[in-house]
């Protein structure tokens, strides 16, 4: 699919699109678990939400369904499972939805899935994980004719060698990309994730990991996480969240021990990575005798990694794109995301919406990000 705009015609790829698992996302596990595999189940305000121990779900459908809703059905939470669009579903509804918005080609990240990175069965969980990577790489993606990148999820809290394997398997199943999630039990920068960079970096797979989906927060104050709750706050603040991660990576190292490792930071926008890249080469200059990238040979600037190896999704965010003259950095490292079919989608309107972001913006620092950047990053 191609797009008009100010610039002329160009391919777009959204870099950060869901899907809402169907009931039976988590049937392809062995036998002996099926009996405790988690169920959609109906909950107490009429919606329908899952759940894990076999309580009522902590929420039901809502906020991250509301693409196609009509406005007096906008909720929060408490709609059914058949009130929601196919698209988050269904493969084929999904590329339907995609040409509706003049998408190319969507990358498709899981959702109520995610909770498995929790769950104390550890035995459970991987097999639950293995049978939505299935269902994503199989069935979802499977017919897409690779206009799905689909995102399996990488265990990597169960050992390396279990996250590496399943790494290796997901591969076999066409996998482009690897999902791992925003909180981790070890940090990112940690040399226990060696293995798993190696074969990313050896493949070309980028990994990708999505706000603060998946994983049990340090702190006790994550309403999403924890409580399943939405709030404005908690929005906001999840804007920001790749700040950390990136950081640390940079400075600890990684790129120089993986210098074809790609990490991309899914919604979070890019009108912040300025200011970030400005503290990051005072700091390297002032303190990076202490512990950074000189100490492990490396002559690269933090600021060289971005659109080489940390990449980030944007919305309409014309703070990001007013910057891109300036900056130029910026246009290497965004990707066009249209969040489908989230509530802060800009399905199907990605025309309208694009046609504003890129007023007086480069052409070609446009088509960096609309289609060329995801292009490179994904192979598609």
């Amino acid at each position: 699919m191609t797009i008009t705009t100010p610039s002329g015609t160009t391919r777009i790829i959204s870099a950060d699109c869901h899907i809402c698992e169907p009931p039976h996302v988590f049937e392809n596990v062995p036998a002996a678990f099926l009996d405790r595999t988690p169920k959609m189940v109906r909950g107490l305000d009429g919606g329908d939400g899952w759940s894990f121990d076999g309580a009522p779900p902590k929420r039901t459908f809502g906020i991250e369904a509301t693409a196609g809703q009509a406005a007096g059905n906008l909720k929060i939470s408490g709609l059914r499972f058949d009130e929601i669009m196919p698209g988050n579903y269904n493969g084929a509804a999904h590329l339907a939805d995609m040409d509706m918005d003049g998408i190319d080609v969507s990358v498709v990240y899981p959702s109520s899935a995610i909770f498995t990175y929790v769950d104390p069965d550890r035995d459970l969980a991987l097999a639950c994980m293995r049978s939505y990577n299935d269902w994503m790489l199989q069935e979802f993606a499977g017919d897409a004719a690779g206009r799905i990148v689909g995102l399996p999820m990488l265990p990597v809290d169960d050992g390396m060698d279990v996250c590496v394997a399943e790494f290796e398997r997901c591969q076999a199943l066409g996998a482009k990309a690897m999902f791992v999630p925003g909180f981790p039990v070890q940090p990112y920068n940690s040399p226990y994730f060696d293995p798993l960079y190696a074969r990313a970096a050896e493949t070309g797979i980028p990994l990708t990991f999505h706000r603060t989906f998946g994983g049990k927060p340090q702190d006790a104050d994550f309403d999403e996480v924890i409580n399943q709750q939405i709030t404005t706050a908690g929005t906001v603040y999840r804007f920001f969240a790749a700040i950390k991660p990136f950081t640390y990576m940079v400075m600890s190292g990684v790129f120089a021990r993986h210098p074809e490792l790609k990490f991309v930071g899914a919604e979070v926008n890019f009108g912040w990575l300025p200011f970030w890249a400005q503290t990051m080469e005072q700091n390297f200059d002032i303190r990076s005798a202490f512990v950074d990238e000189k100490s492990v040979g490396t002559q690269m600037r933090p600021t060289d990694h971005l659109g080489r190896n940390l990449f980030v999704t944007v919305l309409d965010d014309y703070v990001g794109f007013g910057l891109i003259e300036k900056f130029p950095y910026l246009a290497d490292t965004a990707m066009y995301s249209s969040d489908y079919p989230h509530s802060v989608t800009l399905w199907p309107n990605s025309r309208t919406h694009i046609e504003k972001l890129s007023q007086g913006v480069d052409p070609v620092a446009v088509e960096k990000i609309l289609s060329g950047n995801a292009a490179r990053v994904y192979g598609v």
